[in-house]
């Protein structure tokens, strides 16, 4: 099978096609022949060396969601069969033409949906609801503040807390982003080149859930916006993980900072988080609260394109790699 290999801790240009073996599923794996693959900001700091828990990456092959069909089950499977429709959220290895995943973390393709779109859900779909409705503690009536809601993870958590009965404010780098966001539900959209979003967000009365990707400078500025017993939870750190701030003020109005980062996380939670993955959010897939924004499709072979694209940070929605029709 042919597969993308990271060749070097580095930039795009080390993403590599190449022919490798086909893998071999364990007793508790299926394989899956991968018909699309979406594409995530870890598989950028996995490129770079710099996920958690990533140790040398030379030879590693990307991609922590796929969409495509089972075509061999291991002998401890009984959900699946070959011929099966999924969608699957694996560790790494998804940037390829053939791929195992835990069965436990499979999910049935959504209806009507297509490889491509299906693609776009694992990854984000968990790492939302993960780090929103169950680190964040997320209610309905209650306000989010989604930093870089025109991302995947964006996106996924506007439409879920939108669809859940919460308010959402989002902030975004341009227009076209604004009016994107807006429509997949998001009640307030800040355009952080053009306005402070602090203030913004301070005049509607803060937030009680605060999803960041971002670090740095926004850290204080996350938690002024918090109403008291607020909660402020990181998924990334763009700007850096260093921030300075008031203890005491955390202290006083009782705010709760998390944070978490899913691919090195026990294949057990995995199972139990893709279990509530398919209890809560699939019904809401079916019934078309919630749909794909998938911005744009490369083949395999141009998944370096596919970083650059990334990196940019031009896009709205998913950026999925097409393995196989």
């Amino acid at each position: 099978m042919n597969s993308i290999i990271i060749t070097q801790p580095g930039g795009p240009e080390v993403l590599h096609l190449q022919a490798s073996p086909t893998p071999v599923p364990a007793a508790h794996e299926v394989l899956i022949q991968v018909h699309a693959a979406g594409v995530n900001r870890p598989d950028v700091l996995l490129r770079q060396g710099k996920y958690a828990g990533s140790g040398d990456v030379s030879g590693s092959v990307p991609g922590l969601e796929v969409a495509g069909t089972v075509v061999q089950c291991g002998a401890a499977v009984t959900r699946w069969q070959p011929g099966n429709q999924v969608c699957a959220l694996l560790a790494a290895g998804g940037y390829a033409e053939y791929a195992v995943a835990d069965a436990r973390h499979c999910l049935p393709m959504p209806t009507g949906w297509s490889y491509i779109e299906a693609a776009s859900l694992p990854e984000t779909v968990f790492t939302v609801w993960h780090n929103v409705f169950q680190r964040g503690q997320l209610l309905p009536g209650e306000t989010l503040l989604v930093h870089g809601g025109s991302s995947g993870i964006g996106i996924t958590a506007v439409q879920l807390a939108h669809a859940l009965g919460s308010k959402v404010v989002a902030t975004v780098g341009s227009a076209a982003k604004a009016a994107a966001v807006r429509a997949l539900g998001a009640d307030v959209v800040v355009n952080y080149k053009e306005q402070d979003f602090e203030a913004e967000v301070q005049a509607l009365g803060g937030a009680d859930v605060v999803l960041d990707m971002i670090g740095g400078d926004y850290t204080p500025k996350n938690l002024r916006l918090l109403r008291d017993d607020g909660r402020l939870v990181f998924i990334n750190a763009m700007q850096g993980g260093l921030a300075e701030f008031n203890a005491l003020d955390v202290m006083r109005r009782r705010l709760t900072i998390s944070g978490s980062t899913l691919r090195p996380r026990s294949a057990d939670f995995k199972a139990t988080l893709a279990a509530e993955v398919e209890r809560h959010v699939w019904p809401l897939l079916e019934q078309g609260k919630f749909r794909p924004v998938v911005f744009r499709t490369f083949p395999l072979a141009e998944a370096a394109a596919a970083h650059q694209l990334l990196e940019s940070s031009a896009h709205i929605g998913k950026i999925v790699l097409v393995a196989s029709t």
